[in-house]
This record gives structure tokens, sequence and C-alpha cells, in this order.
């Protein structure tokens, strides 16, 4: 097979804005609510994670982050010919994007401004925490073909929240971010014809069936309460195994070996579950490209790390270059399968490395240990936060490479060089992810409890100037049918 040239092209990414709920829960509180390890919960997940309120979903969310984008970047509405929505938080299984748009108009008509092309295109994608970058893709594709003399939105809105007790309550977060894509873009390139994807059914990996709600009486905001059902150990597994499928992929598209294109990437970003996670994938990035490497210098290398792990150079690289079929022993018999264990273990050392510290992209990360786990939001925010990061400390990227890896439960995965675009400090200094931090509230264990439940009083409420909320929820008292409809307004 021919591979190719890395090329830039003329479609990628000229701005980000977010919108983070103020709810603040400090992990170092929680651990002391939950008699928690504050050492291990800070080094594996984070410091904090954002809520939502309950008159907040993840339509107001992403509406607040499409309006932002739009005057941060002085857009001009009409030219707006794809909003596309990832999320996996609906709340109607028929609209998605276009709740959003409608939001978003009423917004823009009462401050005077025209509102987004009658002709603009409306999809959601929802495949657990790929949907954005599925979304993203298909937004790109779309501007190289009929969409040319258009611009794109791309947003991703989520809730990710677990049961009280649960082992996933401390991986909890919410939040938006929206996207723009153009033609010539002034921050990134995206090198769509070198990603690499991968997908595999994987059962009871992460799921939010709907028999989960057939008991739920909704409150008066109509917050359901969306706890997945997950499998930890499972779920890890088969998040590695998908990253490195697509991984290969991306290789067998380029022209540069596997551990050159690694070391010469100025930063990766990765769909961030929680900290350990994002570390997990990326260690294993960097022992896939020693694996595929022919030269004595990277078996040597490769071997080093493996031997720290009481394993074998070779059996690492049987491990992550063979063929895996891990779901059938787990979906029948609730058996974990050994897939990947000397990696593993290996990766535990590697972890104390220079060569990780080196690896490990410190750009954005702080910001993203704040929020907590967003879903499909997660890997457009630290794009986000790192690119900001980067121009605040007048670090030169231009013409740089960068690599996102997104990560979607069940499983599938998308891997996608992107280039720093001559613009980028720019387009870099209106992301203001930063600025929208620093608006919280510290909720103590009563209020987070409330949160958790969505029965927060009135009184309590959050209610931020130029954020949409839920209004009321529909109740068939009209002449027409709008049971369990939200109505929005915008404050």
């Amino acid at each position: 097979m021919q591979k190719k040239q890395l090329i830039d092209h003329q479609v990628g990414i000229s701005g980000f804005s977010s919108h983070i709920p103020p709810y603040k829960i400090d992990l170092s509180d929680w651990c002391k609510w939950r008699a928690n390890d504050w050492n291990k919960i800070r080094t594996v997940v984070g410091s904090s994670f954002r809520m939502r309120g309950p008159n907040e979903n993840a339509y107001t969310m992403a509406a607040t982050a499409v309006l932002r984008l739009i005057e941060q970047y002085k857009i001009d509405p009409s030219r707006i010919g794809y909003l596309a929505l990832g999320t996996e938080s609906s709340t109607d299984n028929s609209a998605g994007a276009i709740i959003v748009k409608g939001m978003v108009d009423k917004a823009l008509a009462i401050k005077g401004k025209t509102p987004i092309n009658r002709e603009c295109e409306v999809p959601e994608f929802k495949q657990a925490c790929l949907g954005g970058m599925y979304a993203m893709k298909a937004a790109a594709r779309y501007l190289m073909l009929d969409g040319q003399d258009k611009i794109g939105i791309v947003v991703c809105s989520d809730i990710a929240e677990y049961e009280l007790y649960s082992s996933g309550e401390a991986t909890q977060g919410a939040g938006a971010i929206a996207t723009l894509l153009e033609t010539n873009p002034k921050l990134l390139n995206l090198e769509l014809d070198c990603s690499g994807s991968s997908s595999d059914y994987r059962g009871p990996d992460f799921r939010k069936p709907f028999f989960r709600f057939m008991q739920q009486i909704p409150g008066s905001y109509g917050q359901p309460r969306d706890f997945p059902i997950f499998n930890g150990k499972y779920s890890t597994i088969c998040y590695i195994d998908a990253v490195l499928t697509a991984l290969r992929s991306m290789f067998n598209k380029i022209d540069v070996e596997p551990i050159d294109f690694i070391r010469n990437t100025a930063a990766t970003f990765l769909h961030r579950p929680y900290q350990r996670m994002a570390e997990t994938g990326l260690i294993m990035t960097y022992f896939l490209a020693l694996a595929l490497g022919n030269s004595p210098e990277e078996y040597y290398e490769l071997h080093r790390y493996a031997e720290s792990g009481n394993a074998t150079a070779q059996e690492l690289k049987e491990e992550l270059l063979g063929t895996n079929s891990i779901s059938t022993d787990f979906m029948y018999y609730g058996v974990t399968n050994q897939t990947f264990s000397r990696s593993l273990q290996a990766a535990q050392h590697f972890r104390d490395s220079e060569e990780f510290s080196r690896l490990m992209t410190s750009l954005g990360l702080e910001q993203m240990k704040q929020v907590g786990n967003l879903y499909t939001a997660s890997l457009p925010s630290w794009i986000a936060a790192g690119l900001e990061e980067a121009v605040s400390k007048k670090i030169q990227l231009e013409g740089q490479r960068i690599l996102t890896i997104g990560y979607g439960s069940g499983d599938a995965a998308e891997i996608m060089p992107m280039t720093i675009a001559r613009e980028w400090e720019v387009a870099s200094n209106q992301i203001k992810f930063e600025e929208g931090l620093r608006n919280y509230r510290n909720v103590d264990q009563q209020t987070y409890a409330a949160l958790h439940k969505g029965e927060i009083t009135e009184l309590e409420l959050v209610k931020q100037s130029e954020v949409f909320y839920i209004q009321k929820i529909g109740s068939r008292s009209k002449s027409f049918d709008d049971l369990g409809m939200e109505y929005y307004e915008f404050s």
C-alpha cells in the first residue's frame, strides 16, 4: 500500500468557545464526605468536577457555547451552513441540534442580529464520547464538498453523572464546547486523509439503556437520572484496544516512522474521562510506536520498559500488535481476560520515567483536572485549553503538529493529526476557556446531594447572564400536545 505524505489541508478549526456550569465540587472535600484517599483521587482522577443545575441540560449548555462562539469570533450567522451537536445526554429522542439552533436564533433576535441561515443542516451525532469527533469529521467533509462558501459549527455538550457511592462518582462533570470550522482555518488544519478509525461492538462496556428510565418521574425541570451501566476494568481494555487499532490505521496512511511521528508531535490530546485513563492511552500509543519499529534501538527501548513489568519486548509486541477478541468471555461469562496485562504493568513503571514526563502534554491539563469528565466535550475542551495556555506562555507552535485521540465506549476510536495554522495566536486569544472557569460556586455536601437529585431550591439556583435555562416542561395544558417538551429562556 502506498503511504501518503502528511499535508496541510485547507479545512480546519478557527475557534473555540465554552460553557462550564458554576457548581463546583472540590474532590478534596468529596474525599472527606466519602472517607476516600485524596492523594489517590487527585493522581488518578483530578482536582474537581462541575455539575449542571436542574434547570440546565445538554441543549441549554450547547446553545450558550454556540452563542458565545458567534460573539467571540464575530461570526455572521447567515454564513453558518452546518450546526452539529455531539452528545450522549439528549433528552429528546427526535430533535437535537435544531433545538440549539432555535434557542440561539431567539437570543440573536433579542440582540438585534440576523438568525442562523435557514438552509443550515442540523444533525446530531451519538456514539458515547466520540460523537463530537464524528461530527467534526462530517463538518469538514461538508466544507470540502457542497458547503465551501459556508462555515460549520460543531458543539459538544454532555452531562456525566454517576450514582452516589458508585466507583464512577468521582469522575462526573458537565459542560459544552463549540468549535468553528471553515476553509483557510486560523487555528488548526485538519489532516483528514491521515486520520485513523476503529470500531467493534463491546456489549456492556458502557451503556445507557432506556429501561433505566421506565419508573422515573421527572422533577420540575424534567431532569431524569442518567446514570450509566459500566464495567471499569473491561472498559479500560476496550479503550486501549480501540485506540491501538485506530493508531495502526493512521500509521498505515503516513510516510513517517511511528516513533518519529510521536516524538515530533508538539502535543497529544486524548479523550479524558479521568486523568489516569488519558495517561494510559498515551503510554500505549508510545509503546505501539516502538513495537512497530524495526531498529535495534526501538526494540531495546521497548525491552527496557517490558523488563520493568516482568515481561519481554516480544511479549509486549504480541499484546500490542495482536488481533484481540475481548468481548465474548465478558459478555457471556462476566470474565475479564488478561489482554494487555503485561503492557499495563509496564505502563505503571513507565509513568515514573523521564520519557513519560516529556511525552505527557501539560498544556491545558490543570484546567481539565478542574472540570471533570465532559464526555464528548472532553477532547475539544482539552485542545482549546491547551492552545489558550500555549499562547499565554508565548510558546511557538506555528506549523507544528498535534495529535488528537478520541474514543467512544462500545467501542470506537478516531485519531487525527492536526497542524497549527499561521494565525493560531490571534484565534487562541479569543477562546476564553480559562475565563469561563473563574466563575464558580463551591458546593457543600448538602447542596451536592440536592443537585444530584435535581431538587435544589429555586432560591439556591445560580443564574448567570447571557446563559440559556429551562423555563418549564410542557404538560398538555394547551390546545396542543407538548407533554414533556422543554421550554427555554435566555437570561
